[in-house]
C-alpha cells in the first residue's frame, strides 16, 4: 500500500488531497500510468508530467525512480521562489 498526496492544482484536478492505493508498479512512472487508467480527473491530472514534480518519501525523485521500499508518493507542480 502506498500513501499518496497531491498538492496545489493536481489536487484540485483529482479532488483529493491524499488517498492509499494498492499498486503493483515498480516505479513512478507505471504509478502514474496505473492512477491515469483509473477515472479521467486523474488522466487530466497528469497528461503532463513534465509540469509534475515527485517526491518519495519526502525526497525528490524522478520519474524512473523505483517504489521499493515507499510510504510515501507526493505530487506538486515545480516551485519558485520569489
Amino acid at each position: 500500500m502506498l500513501d499518496i498526496v497531491y498538492f496545489a492544482w493536481v489536487r484540485e484536478r483529482i479532488g483529493l488531497p491524499r488517498e492509499r492505493v494498492e499498486t503493483s508498479a515498480a516505479t513512478v512512472l507505471d504509478l502514474v500510468t496505473e492512477l491515469r487508467a483509473r477515472e479521467p480527473r486523474y488522466e487530466a491530472a497528469f497528461a503532463d508530467t513534465s509540469a509534475l514534480r515527485v517526491a518519495l518519501d519526502q525526497q525528490l525523485a524522478g520519474f524512473d525512480a523505483p517504489l521499493a521500499g515507499v510510504r510515501e508518493v507526493a505530487f506538486f507542480p515545480p516551485m519558485t521562489g520569489g
